[in-house]
């Protein structure tokens, strides 16, 4: 009991306002859209393609110099999860930058947002989350406002990186399951061991994307400038936003954690516009405000769990 009261009066203090939490989870956020924007001004150089290629070798080469994987350790329904979470991963991150390119940024985050929103909603069985899907999907079709011009490929690769997202998610709670079955609640080891997860599977996805990266930065001979724009975008749109997280779920709660990551299309939005110029319309900044305003009812109603990764994602 003395443990179980000293665990709610920790978490109760980790729910007051901490500015370092904050600084970090903005900070996360803003690396993750930043790094998008720089990998999208590699796209006429080396496609989506190369740049995911290259962000998935930096990332990989990041997660192993700060997390060493232990591959002999895990188990082998780890490594089935571990599988499956390099496929989500890479699929997430190729379908993303496929729909920034024909899309934008700020719609193609919207979209991809579904994902996290569809695993918070289906979860549930209180109506006014069935009213958060009802108002998500209406603000989805004014922000796509289907038209003979519609890019309709770039809306389905959108939905397809909200699917990979959502299995994503899926796939670290089911990883997170697991180790907690062998870990001390809430103890650094386990989070250390789902870090190796995570290293595990981005390495596995780093050298899926070997070969296809090397056929496509031989077809299409990087530029300088095309090559710093996706090692920019292996940093900040993984390796930082990664660390950054797990740093701030030791000082935030996952509910919290899980609202401010809610605000993700709006800084795509922002960012696509400043670095991309990638300007939305009133009507097109409304609808994004409507998704994220669903986002965060949903997480709100649904303490401990949320759109973005949580500590059960990330273990």
């Amino acid at each position: 009991m003395a443990i179980a009261a000293r665990e709610r009066d920790r978490e109760a203090g980790r729910g007051r306002a901490d500015g370092v939490g904050v600084a970090l989870m903005l900070g996360s956020g803003l690396s993750n859209q930043v790094g998008a924007a720089a990998g999208a001004l590699a796209f006429p150089v080396l496609g989506p393609v190369g740049v995911v290629a290259v962000r998935q070798w930096i990332a990989a080469a990041v997660l192993l110099a700060v997390s060493r994987p232990g591959l002999r350790t895990l188990t082998a329904p780890q490594w089935r999860l571990v599988v499956g979470l390099a496929v989500a991963s890479g699929s997430m991150n190729l379908t993303l930058y496929s729909a920034v390119q024909r899309i934008g940024l700020g719609l193609a985050v919207t979209l991809e947002f579904l994902g996290p929103l569809a695993v918070a909603l289906l979860g549930s069985r209180r109506r006014v989350d069935v009213g958060f899907a009802l108002v998500a999907g209406a603000a989805v079709v004014v922000l796509v406002r289907p038209t003979p011009t519609t890019d309709y490929l770039g809306v389905a690769l959108g939905l397809a990186a909200a699917a990979c997202w959502a299995a994503y998610i899926l796939l670290n709670r089911a990883i997170g399951a697991d180790i907690a079955r062998a870990e001390a609640p809430r103890s650094w080891g386990r989070v250390a061991r789902g870090m190796r997860c995570s290293a595990a599977a981005t390495l596995l996805s780093a050298s899926v994307y070997l070969p296809v990266g090397v056929v496509v930065l031989r077809q299409h001979p990087p530029t300088p400038q095309a090559l710093v724009g996706a090692v920019v975008a292996g940093l900040l749109a993984s390796a930082v936003p990664l660390l950054a997280d797990l740093l701030a779920l030791r000082r935030v709660p996952a509910h919290s954690f899980g609202v401010f990551m809610s605000v993700n299309p709006v800084l795509a939005a922002l960012v696509g516009a400043v670095v991309l110029g990638q300007h939305l319309d009133g009507v097109s900044w409304a609808a994004i405000g409507v998704v994220v305003a669903a986002n965060v009812g949903a997480v709100s109603y649904r303490p401990g769990s949320g759109p973005g990764r949580t500590s059960g994602d990330l273990t």
